[in-house]
């Protein structure tokens, strides 16, 4: 049985005040002529649909064009919701979409119902584990001494997903596949990135999914293996972004996961597995540039960009290598490079680390203490011009006060 494994569409995704529907708009349809091409049992979607619990009018037209052109393939596809979407939301008409293959997640409630796939080797249950947190699977559980019990057992994260999936009325035999939105211990995730978790508290040990051959999870934008088997397929992963999010991603190769699943194994082993990626090409790319501001708008600096196959339309964060701050620089900039997304400074004053002398301020004039920061902003002392103006400015201030 074949899958294809995405997640976090984060559809309507603003990135710097950028607007990204149109380039999510692009990645859906190179999706879609995977589909077209592979021919999947099944797409997996694991959450972060939206980008907001309450997305625009725009987002919702954008999934909704999406999902429909996936119905009318019969491609079966299973939404799950994720952290930043609303449950409610994704859930809504599920069972009515259902009848057309599209398979919504449904808020969660405690209980799980799966989804039942045949192929030539027998059956696959599809489960969807929307994100929860240990709260809200406490809470679910009942009342009774029992549910009291199985409270006092979910102590963390870990606890708390196994205790959803205990739930889970997996037949002995069937090969299932799970999709899930978590934090995964041992993932690896990019500094200043995108993705949202709590310092290690909202972690989820691997061995919570233990029993599933496949687990399609979701939160993490770097395409990776968990856990993998034997073989080195990963039986645990994540698919990753579609499209790149923010500079620490300008270096992911983004893709889509297919997954194959063979022949139930023997009693208690997995079902043999194979994973290959298809890299996906987005309408622009997210890139850093680096150099003195001449250098970036020069003619063959710009030349050799394109010589090189980069698109000056490309999301460009640019770093200045000027030792003095460059006037107007961002809107200049973009006359260049339209697509300018951030805009800092590397140079001798963002380097130098500050430290001012406080110790005797009390015996230093306010020209001296500028005089101080300055030296300690800019790595050097002010020049005569300089010097005059602020103690000129210094001086009327405090003719204004008395």
């Amino acid at each position: 049985m074949k899958f294809i494994h995405t997640a976090d569409l984060h559809i309507g995704k603003r990135v710097c005040e950028h607007s990204m529907l149109n380039d999510q708009k692009h990645i859906l349809n190179e999706i879609l002529k995977i589909v077209d091409k592979e021919k999947p049992d099944a797409l997996l979607i694991a959450g972060d649909v939206y980008d907001k619990s309450v997305p625009s009018a725009e987002a919702v037209e954008v999934l909704d064009n999406f999902l429909v052109d996936l119905s009318m393939r019969g491609t079966k596809t299973f939404v799950l919701s994720g952290n930043h979407d609303s449950a409610e939301r994704i859930a809504f008409g599920g069972r009515i979409m259902a009848s057309r293959g599209i398979h919504m997640s449904p808020i969660y409630s405690g209980a799980f119902e799966p989804v039942t796939i045949k192929d030539e080797f027998g059956e696959v249950d599809v489960w969807m584990l929307p994100f929860v947190r240990p709260a809200t699977i406490k809470a679910k559980l009942g009342s009774g001494e029992t549910a009291d019990a199985e409270r006092e057992r979910i102590t963390d994260y870990t606890s708390a997903i196994q205790m959803a999936i205990s739930k889970m009325n997996r037949v002995p035999g069937r090969r299932n596949v799970l999709l899930a939105h978590q934090f995964v211990t041992g993932a690896q995730v990019d500094e200043n990135g995108s993705e949202e978790f709590v310092g290690g508290l909202d972690n989820v040990e691997a061995y919570a999914f233990d029993g599933f051959d496949y687990v399609a999870l979701g939160h993490i934008h770097r395409p990776q293996n968990v856990i993998k088997d034997e073989s080195g397929a990963g039986r645990v992963r994540y698919s990753g972004t579609p499209l790149k999010y923010s500079l620490s991603e300008a270096s992911h190769q983004k893709s889509v996961t297919v997954v194959e699943l063979g022949e139930a194994g023997a009693a208690g082993s997995m079902a043999a597995l194979t994973i290959r990626e298809i890299p996906l090409k987005p309408l622009r790319d997210v890139r850093k540039i680096e150099g003195t501001f001449e250098k970036l708008v020069s003619a063959d600096y710009r030349e050799a960009q394109v010589r090189e196959g980069k698109s000056l339309d490309d999301y460009i964060y640019v770093v200045l290598t000027d030792e003095n701050d460059v006037n107007d620089a961002a809107a200049k900039l973009r006359g260049y490079y339209p697509k300018l997304m951030a805009l800092g400074y590397n140079n001798s004053r963002t380097q130098s680390v500050a430290h001012l002398d406080f110790d005797n301020v009390d015996k230093k004039s306010p020209s001296e203490i500028f005089g101080d920061f300055f030296r300690e902003m800019n790595n050097r002392d002010m020049n005569q011009d300089e010097n005059d103006f602020v103690h000129d400015l210094i001086e009327s201030i405090w003719e204004g006060e008395n």
